[in-house]
């Protein structure tokens, strides 16, 4: 049974940091390209950033010098470090798992920023 489970939102301030955590089982992990993405109400889902194998990673020119993608192959898990938060980068942050022609998503955890 494949499962993405994200932790790690909450509610900032400006300015601030937060690190998104995401545990992955029941598949291949070191096989897929892993992706954070988000979704704020009203808007498209989008890319924030993504780590593939070999190691390569692309990020949102949005959270470009902010944001950080990693991953602990032995762990099975995926980090977003998130610094100098924006209240734009307020929206639900959902883990991607992509290989080929197959996607898997978690459930999201919800980021809010406050001016």
């Amino acid at each position: 049974q494949v499962q993405l489970v994200e932790s790690g939102g909450g509610l900032v301030q400006a300015g601030g940091s937060l690190t998104l955590t995401c545990a992955a089982s029941g598949f291949t992990f070191t096989s897929y390209a892993m992706a954070w993405y988000r979704q704020a109400p009203g808007k498209e889902r989008e890319l924030v950033a993504q780590i593939r194998r070999p190691e390569g990673t692309t990020y949102a020119d949005s959270v470009k010098g902010r944001f950080t993608i990693s991953r602990d192959n032995a762990k099975n898990m995926v980090y977003l470090q998130m610094n100098n938060l924006k209240p734009e980068d307020t929206a639900m942050y959902v883990c991607n798992a992509a290989l080929l022609l197959t996607n898997y998503w978690g459930q999201g955890t919800q980021v809010t920023v406050s001016s």
